[in-house]
């Protein structure tokens, strides 16, 4: 859910929004599906002043519909109350550290190679992969233009979530990916460790060499961009992450919940051997 997600809403939405300006708010927003073709329509203008081709406007916005789903799941959130305790049974557990531990072995020389650039080590990446989407098997498959479009007509957040609208027109803008190959969660996270479009924008890394940043296919470039996120966020080489230290502060910009960022810690650590 996106509450669970790393959210800093307003640096995020500045950096999706770069270049849009003022006109974020030029289409009204609605509460219901009744106005959403106009907004549509309205906002393709606005994606193309910004400097977004037609070609790619056609190609992610054509044919998108308002989708009362996405407005369900968006109410149906609920405040996250489980103790950490209860968090971690839920979520973590032996085969999950087991496998983590596989994985740090068969990507060591591409994680060495990683921490050596950002001083990420490979027990903090993996983890996140694991708790973010059980090493990308559980990355969601909603299509991720009509669920931004929804929710940026949508009055709730709707300056919000317009940047993050606009931000994946420019993934797609930039040739990361199609409009069809972003599939993810119901409020627009993609790939493996569920970016948010703005974050795949600012942070997304290419870390097999061929000159896409693909966050959904190439476990590569997952594991470069993860690090490079917590990087940008002042992650400190050679450090500790338990509570109380610089990078378990760091791991909050990740994510607000301190039982999601108090388990992607004890997780790292079990993973190397010390827990």
């Amino acid at each position: 859910m996106l509450s669970m997600r790393r959210v800093v809403a307003a640096a995020v939405f500045v950096c999706a929004a770069a270049g849009f300006g003022a006109t974020t708010q030029a289409a009204s927003c609605g509460n219901g599906p009744g106005g959403f073709p106009a907004w549509l329509q309205d906002f393709k203008k606005e994606a193309a002043r910004a400097g977004i081709s037609q070609r790619v406007i056609d190609s992610a916005l054509s044919g998108v519909s308002y989708q009362s789903k996405v407005i369900r799941l968006d109410r149906g959130q609920h405040s996250f109350k489980l103790s950490f305790d209860e968090f971690y049974r839920k979520r973590v557990n032996d085969a999950m550290i087991r496998k983590g531990r596989q994985l740090i072995g068969r990507y060591a020389s591409t994680l060495s190679s990683i921490e050596k650039r950002t001083g990420v080590p490979p027990e903090v990446i993996v983890s996140i992969w694991g708790l973010e989407t059980g090493y990308g098997r559980n990355s969601g498959s909603m299509a991720t233009f009509p669920s931004l479009a929804t929710l940026a007509y949508d009055c709730r957040r709707s300056a919000f979530f317009t940047g993050e609208l606009l931000a994946a027109l420019k993934i797609v803008q930039r040739g990361d990916l199609t409009p069809a190959q972003m599939r993810g969660a119901w409020a627009g996270e993609l790939g493996q460790t569920q970016f948010l479009a703005s974050s795949y924008l600012r942070f997304a890394t290419d870390g097999d060499g061929n000159g896409r940043r693909d966050l959904i296919n190439s476990v590569p470039d997952v594991l470069a961009s993860t690090a490079n996120y917590l990087r940008a966020y002042g992650w400190q080489p050679g450090q500790s992450w338990e509570p109380g230290t610089t990078n378990y502060n760091v791991l909050h910009q990740w994510n607000k919940a301190d039982v999601y960022v108090k388990t992607i810690s004890v997780m790292a650590s079990k993973m190397a051997g010390r827990g």
